[in-house]
């Protein structure tokens, strides 16, 4: 994910109830109070707007909707909002903008804000059941099959038809065929803070024989009077609603401060071997290229956590024996390519150049050396997209769509979709068809625009699309009509 939502842990459900033209003074400006909140012109607004949607809008919502109903770290006034935009918070993703905005700037900025929130807030959510969706080879609604969540982060597909959804917050859930959400016992404690929390979950290859199943999650730990977490993988044993025998299998070293950018998804190989990513943990320019590290990589395990002999970097007394490829920023979306049996990720890129890749043993995807993006405060990373021993990406977004989830279109309820890539977004909130041939992206088709942030795309075993958008949280139905 694209930065931590450090915003979102310092704006509050202001009293401040709208953007309005009001009583300027003689050079036109809106007098402002110190660093508080204050009303804009018409100019100013539109200034703010620009400069929320331009810096702040990929890792928040082009429409200020992360904020609304937040539980906010770090208080909610204007002051407490100036200082965090101007100073970050770099430990959970946010860099300073005090040398991209003026002080004046950032005023209008925390008002653009907060009225926004209050204005997002009395919209409420957008009313999507029964409508017809039109997309350039067939027509589909959504069918709503549970409400009720906030953070649904991942999606998986029982044999009996009954659905697990991980929230983020920390709850592992049943979804039964009558669409009733059960609790599942016994998943592992994490540290629900800024990008962490409950992740990701794999089901076995052989399921329907063990109920063995994997969830990755942001483990916490004390140390030296300080919060440190890591990206952690546990195996369990589903028995009915509770999980048994859980066992950490992977445990990523070192553990660090920072609260975002942990990956992770998890997937299974045509080997039978566990791969899963990490993200840079916010270590830009020291993880992603250090061997020495499992930030910043996609890893590659057998499923009780041995290291397979043939990993590319084992015998290397400086490497990670479990590393499969380096130079990963933040891969939120994995999945097996039925065509080819390769695997494919995407991954967030900074301000600009998200990134589809595919996954090759040993190779080096280039992250922080060369990207095709800046950083969310304007500033420069690398002046170079290309770079001699680096795996260029198939396929790059920008303006970044901050991409989440990912499934390839199988079957036959989809006519015309078959063999696409569908990509999930959370900062255009849509959902992204791509079009193949071969290893090659030759178009992108845009659907469900506005829907809401979409964090997971699935295929189910009987064929259909299932998405799960957050705040709130839904999980949908793509049903194809005539």
């Amino acid at each position: 994910m694209r930065s931590s939502l450090l915003l979102a842990s310092v704006v509050g459900l202001g009293l401040w109830g709208g953007i309005a033209c009001t009583k300027t003074t003689s050079s036109g400006s809106s007098k402002a109070s110190g660093t508080g909140a204050q009303l804009l012109s018409a100019t100013e607004a539109a200034e703010a707007r620009t400069n929320y949607v331009n810096y702040c809008g990929g890792c928040h919502g082009r429409d200020l909707e992360t904020f609304v109903n937040r539980k906010w770290k770090h208080g909610e006034s204007p002051e407490v909002l100036f200082k965090g935009i101007k100073h970050g918070y770099p430990e959970e993703g946010m860099p300073a903008f005090a040398a991209t905005f003026t002080d004046q700037q950032i005023t209008q900025l925390v008002s653009y804000i907060r009225g926004g929130i209050t204005r997002q807030a009395d919209a409420g959510a957008q009313e999507t059941q029964g409508t017809v969706h039109r997309s350039e080879k067939l027509n589909f609604r959504l069918d709503t099959v549970a409400t009720g969540l906030d953070v649904p982060w991942s999606m998986a597909f029982l044999p009996n038809s009954d659905m697990l959804i991980t929230e983020r917050s920390g709850t592992l859930y049943r979804l039964t065929q009558n669409r009733q959400l059960q609790k599942i016992d016994g998943a592992p404690e994490v540290l629900a803070q800024g990008q962490g929390g409950l992740l990701d979950v794999k089901l076995h290859p052989d399921f329907s024989k063990n109920n063995v199943l994997f969830l990755s999650y942001s483990a916490v730990k004390k140390e030296g009077g300080q919060t440190l977490s890591t990206t952690a993988i546990m195996r369990a044993r589903l028995d009915g609603n509770s999980l048994r025998e859980q066992k950490v299998i992977f445990e990523a070293q070192p553990y660090a401060r920072t609260r975002h950018h942990y990956g992770s998804r998890l997937e299974f190989g045509p080997d039978g071997y566990l791969y899963f990513t990490m993200g840079d943990r916010g270590g830009t320019k020291v993880n992603p290229q250090n061997l020495g590290v499992h930030a910043g990589k996609t890893h590659r395990i057998k499923e009780d956590g041995s290291i397979p002999a043939d990993n590319p970097f084992v015998g290397r007394a400086d490497a990670m024996p479990s590393i499969y490829t380096f130079g990963n920023r933040n891969a939120q979306g994995m999945a097996l390519n039925p065509a080819t049996k390769e695997l494919w990720l995407h991954e967030h890129g900074p301000k600009g150049g998200d990134e589809v890749n595919i996954v090759k043993k040993g190779h080096n995807y280039g992250w922080a050396d060369v990207t095709y993006g800046i950083d969310y405060n304007g500033s420069k990373i690398s002046d170079l997209k290309q770079k001699s021993g680096i795996t260029d990406p198939i396929h790059v977004w920008v303006p970044s769509i901050a991409p989440s989830g990912m499934a390839f279109v199988t079957g036959d309820r989809y006519p015309g979709w078959k063999g696409s890539l569908l990509v999930g977004a959370l900062s255009f909130k849509l959902l992204a068809r791509l079009e193949l041939n071969g290893d090659k992206v030759v178009r992108e088709e845009r659907l469900l625009q506005d829907v809401g942030r979409i964090r997971d795309v699935r295929m189910s075993p009987d064929g259909y699309v299932y998405i799960a958008v957050e705040n709130p949280g839904i999980i949908y139905r793509l049903v194809p009509v005539k």
